[in-house]
């Protein structure tokens, strides 16, 4: 453990200005508070917070950062609170410490849901300023290397599989490699004690059969570069055991067949020479294919900068990998945003404009705001924060960091949310692509957008990013609840008028208690999405119904009786301005298209499913006569095209499907889906969906497909 004079020189060494008052008293102040506290390990408490701060010596961060360091359990595991902090230290570093504090004074319903929140608050905090979250992984990085004093194997195993999803993602995004791989390393010995140690006597047997041979590969490649004129600093490290076990699950195979376990660093003056240094070493050697990355003119997201490349046979006949940078980007690749973050050089405000620089970081703010609970928020934090990258390119030239598999939808809320929710199309690299192409590396992508257009539910099967999910599921729940609230209106007035009563707000609202609601928007959703029926509702508002409904209760309605009842205008919903999807879903038994006669029928959490009045699947809802609901069509004018099912008997002879096609398409028709169901050597039978309009732009097809002389019978297909 650090001693206090130890910490405050260290501090010194590299910020002679820094308040060394300040740093004593925090220090005296963390000791007192913590007092006899313990850890696991049976150390005193008070050298984490102490350690903690040492860690963050070693990247030379300002006063204030250590200060925060030894204070940030002080509120969580002490009596202190943050009025003490702020009155004794000062109002920042009592938003510091606020920052990295935990929520445990908030009873959450689990373990999973307090940690989600957790973090949630954690982000909010680094939003604001980076360094809450330097302190937090430095806090991270010091619990794990105690996390074998913990009893528990479920807590310890909890505690590695947080740092691997979480910290350490967010350490590589600040690009801050050191804790980063230490941090993976820790959580892998936890959760794969057997794949790391099998790791660890392999690396073992590499060293002492390799320590020559790496020796003699740095010589070899300094004298390259001298030969070349260039002035290179060259050294090798061994890769951490959880990447080179990484590097193993992704391309699948062995240990043996690494090409690049030892890693080799050659550092040179400046941009142009790192260029030199990769031509000479490919006019050397046999460079590997598909192994050459240019990080320098493409930086990654979080800063980092180099040139890499493998060599096949490189120095001493090894195959290797050899990453060129300048001394400037070698600290930031080993420091991240700490090598460049000085504060006492700034003044406030230019503190607060490089905190929000990470476009990273304002992804996550987006997802916070568009998520209904912390679970979620986590869950789709988790995707953003996973996957390997691949950058695109705007029209204009602006570089877009995207989830390896991403799609023009995630590009699109990439850009914009809004440019999201009004995406119709898309081109990539100037040609017309589907919704669901996937993006490589260096396409250029232009997004169509319409101002007509509404995110699908089908949207969140496609896309990939964090940030897409949320803001699609966002506008989905919204977009639901305003269906479900003006379809469970309308069944309400329908019910109302059914009994003779006009439908009253005032009305239901005297109802709100006996079915536990908040408010009659309320009891309108409950009714819309299926788990209130209408006439219940009617019941409870004017009890007297009751008596008149009792005598038919629980009767079986027969179907033909109740297909006679329905249909008509004088009761029907009309399901205008409903998008299919949300609150009102189209049945595929019998693809209703406007000027059918419909009905609804009412599924619990679901809403209202519409079928034609003589579809069969009816028969199955003919014992709960309260499911049906009367429906008609409103349609507007230029609304999205509804699919019409065909069956069709055809011709086996050559043309037949180019003629029917053709057919379709000049009666202003598009083929959706086709299907074979039965083949013969004369016939055959197939099943075409066509989007149409209206079952008049239906019939019209059916009769121009029937005087195809190829075409022996054309129907609409039924279950």
């Amino acid at each position: 453990m650090l001693r206090q004079f130890e910490l405050v020189e260290r501090v010194m060494s590299y910020d002679p200005a820094a308040d060394e008052d300040r740093l004593n008293r925090a220090y005296v102040y963390a000791m007192k508070m913590h007092g006899s506290q313990t850890r696991a390990s049976g150390d005193p408490y008070f050298s984490h917070p102490i350690e903690v701060a040492g860690i963050l010596t070693e990247l030379k961060l300002d006063a204030d950062s250590i200060v925060t360091a030894l204070l940030h359990d002080v509120v969580e595991d002490t009596e202190g609170t943050l009025e003490d902090i702020e009155r004794m230290f000062g109002e920042e570093i009592g938003r510091l410490v606020d920052g990295v504090t935990k929520l445990t004074r908030i009873e959450l319903q689990s373990e999973q849901s307090k940690d989600a929140e957790n973090f949630r608050k954690l982000v909010v905090a680094m939003s604001e300023d980076i360094r809450v979250l330097l302190v937090k992984l430095a806090d991270r990085l010091h619990n794990m290397r105690t996390l074998r004093f913990i009893k528990s194997e479920e807590k310890r195993r909890r505690i590695a599989r947080e740092t691997a999803d979480i910290y350490a993602p967010l350490a590589e995004r600040i690009g801050l490699n050191r804790f980063k791989d230490e941090l993976e390393d820790l959580a892998f010995a936890e959760l794969n004690r057997d794949a790391r140690e099998s790791i660890l006597n392999r690396l073992e047997y590499l060293k002492s059969d390799g320590e020559d041979i790496s020796r003699r590969i740095i010589d070899r490649l300094t004298r390259d570069m001298a030969e070349d004129g260039l002035e290179a600093r060259v050294s090798g490290r061994i890769k951490t055991p959880y990447s080179i076990w990484r590097k193993m699950q992704h391309r699948n195979v062995g240990f043996e067949h690494l090409a690049d376990i030892m890693a080799f660093r050659v550092v040179v003056k400046d941009i142009a020479q790192c260029y030199q240094a990769l031509g000479a070493l490919h006019s050397r050697y046999p460079v590997m294919p598909g192994r050459i990355k240019d990080y320098i003119s493409t930086p990654k997201p979080n800063g980092y900068r180099s040139l890499h490349t493998g060599l096949y046979f490189g120095p001493e006949q090894q195959r290797i990998e050899v990453q060129i940078r300048t001394l400037e980007m070698h600290e930031i690749a080993e420091y991240g945003v700490a090598a460049h973050w000085v504060y006492k050089q700034k003044d406030a405000e230019s503190q607060q404009v490089e905190g929000r620089q990470y476009r990273w970081l304002r992804e996550l703010l987006d997802i916070l705001e568009h998520a209904q609970n912390p679970e979620e928020f986590l869950e789709h934090t988790k995707l953003e924060m996973f996957q390997d990258q691949v950058f695109c390119f705007t029209p204009k030239g602006d570089l877009i960091a995207l989830p390896r598999g991403a799609t023009p939808i995630d590009f699109a809320y990439a850009v914009h949310t809004e440019v999201g929710n009004r995406t119709v199309g898309a081109r990539v690299n100037g040609r017309l692509v589907p919704l669901r192409h996937r993006l490589g590396n260096g396409d250029q992508v232009d997004i169509v957008t319409s101002k007509a257009q509404t995110p699908s539910p089908d949207w969140e099967n496609i896309a990939v990013s964090g940030k897409a999910k949320a803001c699609i599921r966002r506008f989905i729940r919204n977009e639901q609840r305003s269906q479900y609230l003006q379809l469970g209106r309308q069944m309400l007035e329908r019910a109302f008028k059914a009994e003779g009563y006009d439908y009253t707000e005032k009305a239901v609202a005297g109802v709100l208690k006996k079915f536990k609601q908040d408010s009659v928007e309320e009891i309108c959703i409950a009714v819309g999405q299926g788990h209130l029926s209408a006439r219940e509702v009617v019941v409870a508002v004017f009890p007297g119904v009751r008596e008149a409904a009792k005598p038919d209760k629980d009767k079986v309605v027969p179907i033909a009786k109740a297909r006679r009842a329905r249909g008509g205008d004088h009761f029907a919903i009309p399901i205008k301005g409903l998008i299919p999807g949300m609150a009102v879903h189209f049945a595929h038994c019998c693809h209703p298209l406007p000027g059918d006669r419909i009905v609804g029928i009412v599924t619990t959490g679901k809403g209202v499913t519409v079928h034609t009045i003589d579809c069969d699947t009816l028969q199955q809802f003919q014992d709960t006569p309260e499911r049906w609901v009367d429906l008609g069509w409103e349609q507007d004018p230029g609304e999205e095209p509804f699919t019409g099912r065909l069956h069709l008997t055809v011709s086996n002879e050559p043309g037949v499907l180019g003629g029917l096609s053709t057919v379709i398409g000049r009666n202003e028709g598009n083929i959706s889906n086709l299907k074979f169901t039965r083949r013969a050597l004369d016939f055959y039978e197939l099943l075409i969906d066509v989007e149409v309009s209206d079952v008049k732009h239906l019939t019209n097809i059916m009769a121009a497909l029937r005087a195809m002389p190829a075409i022996s019978s054309v129907e609409r297909a039924r279950g």
